[in-house]
């Protein structure tokens, strides 16, 4: 047969079918393809997206937008830096403490017949407030005065005996021991009618103690004895408790290391001054003066404890109550000083938005001093007259253009703030925190 005629076979023939790319496989690599350039595409995007939405929130602090910004100036709030007093003060918690809290008891046992007050009220000292049977007492003095009446005739009867006798001795008309004797009778006779009288005291003073009075002023609390028992002298529980209310004192401790300013004043007879505000710190309930300082430091805390005297004319304190109180310890005068609200701290420090005369504001660094309530003094960076921004800063940039609703007008301790949210800070009740030393 002829070789050009002569058909291949199986194990010499090419395999075209292997040759050729498969139809699946290809539409496989494709769709991988394009898989992996989607997801490329879609992380583009989220980049893209991000980084819009980080410019955006970073356009009001100068970042981006500075065209609008100056398109749409800011409202704020202002306040001009004044000039005034500082006080410093140091913050403690106290408690109120009454100058006198008496337990009403009873001094003789016996039977409660009436009880005369009615609780939580305000007594007097000496006021009526209960009532013991006196009868046992009244009946022991009756016995006492009968037994005095008789001694007492006993002792006449012996004076006038000791009379005769001293005429019969001078004439020798009787012994003188007999004489001698008689005196001393007489002088026994004098000892048993002073007992009498001393047992009659007594009594007296047990009906006396049948009517118990108010021992000193305040509120009496609340009754611990019913009408009809039979009260005594070693009951501890008695049967009231009366508080003096006005004036009151507060008990609170300080650091030892404020003694050094303290005690030089006290010893001079300066009056420091103390202001008592409720638990939350806001509402100033009285205002008083340090009274005494304790005679020791407590080791385990380093404090020292101070009392401090209100009048409580209004019944503000109350007696155990907790309250912030606020010792002015120093003052210092004439000084600039930079509302609370003003200050702001970030990356360049303690810093304040300061306006300028073209209605711009600019970021300026600041080192501040003590802190009294809503103001605090500059110790540089800023100077008497100059106006910041008191509200409105998280909405500003270096540069940025502001405007200043309604009228501002220059303060001294406590600068006027004009603008949105406004708050007077001049009455010592909106003086929340102190100045720490």
């Amino acid at each position: 047969m002829d070789e050009r005629t002569r058909k291949p076979d199986a194990e010499t023939a090419p395999d075209f079918r292997r040759m050729a790319p498969d139809p699946i496989v290809k539409r496989a690599r494709g769709g991988r393809i394009r898989v992996a350039v989607g997801l490329v595409v879609l992380i583009a995007v989220l980049l893209a997206g991000y980084r819009f939405f980080r410019s955006e929130r970073s356009a009001p602090h100068g970042a981006t937008r500075a065209g609008n910004a100056q398109a749409a100036p800011q409202p704020v709030g202002a306040a001009t830096i004044g000039q005034g007093d500082i006080r410093i003060i140091v913050n403690a918690l106290g408690t109120v403490t009454p100058i006198a809290t008496v337990t009403v008891q009873t001094q003789i046992n016996g039977q409660l017949q009436e009880v005369a007050f009615t609780e939580g009220q305000m007594v007097k000292k000496g006021d009526f407030l209960a009532q013991i049977d006196p009868r046992p007492s009244q009946l022991l003095q009756a016995q006492f005065e009968g037994q005095l009446a008789h001694d007492q005739g006993l002792l006449d009867q012996a004076r006038l005996d000791l009379a005769r006798f001293k005429k019969l001795a001078e004439q020798n008309a009787i012994a003188r021991q007999q004489y001698e004797d008689q005196i001393y009778i007489v002088q026994q006779d004098e000892g048993t009618v002073k007992l009498d009288q001393a047992l009659i005291n007594q009594q007296k003073l047990n009906v006396a103690y049948c009517h118990i009075v108010a021992p000193v002023t305040g509120r009496i609390g609340l009754r611990l004895v019913d009408p009809g028992n039979y009260v005594q002298t070693t009951n501890s529980t008695g049967l009231a408790v009366i508080a003096q209310m006005q004036p009151i004192t507060v008990i609170f401790p300080v650091p030892e290391d404020n003694l050094r300013q303290i005690t030089p004043q006290l010893n001079a007879g300066t009056q420091l001054e103390v202001f008592a505000y409720d638990r939350s710190n806001v509402d100033l309930l009285a205002t008083g003066h340090v009274s005494a300082l304790d005679s020791q430091i407590d080791t385990t805390t380093g404090t020292v404890r101070l009392r401090a005297q209100f009048d409580n004319a209004d019944n503000a304190l109350f007696p155990n109550q907790f309250v912030n109180a606020q010792l002015v310890v120093k003052t210092l005068h004439n000084v600039a000083t930079v509302p609370t609200a003003a200050v702001q701290r970030g990356a360049p420090g303690t810093y304040v938005y300061v306006i300028n005369a073209d209605d711009t504001v600019s970021v300026r660094s600041v080192s501040l001093g003590q802190t009294d309530g809503p103001v605090a003094s500059v110790d540089s960076g800023l100077s008497v007259g100059e106006r910041v921004v008191v509200d409105g800063t998280d909405r500003l940039r270096d540069g940025a253009r502001v405007t200043v609703p309604g009228a501002q007008s220059p303060t001294s301790a406590a600068p006027a703030i004009s603008g949105p949210n406004a708050q007077s800070t001049s009455h010592p009740k909106n003086r929340k925190n102190g100045g720490q030393l």
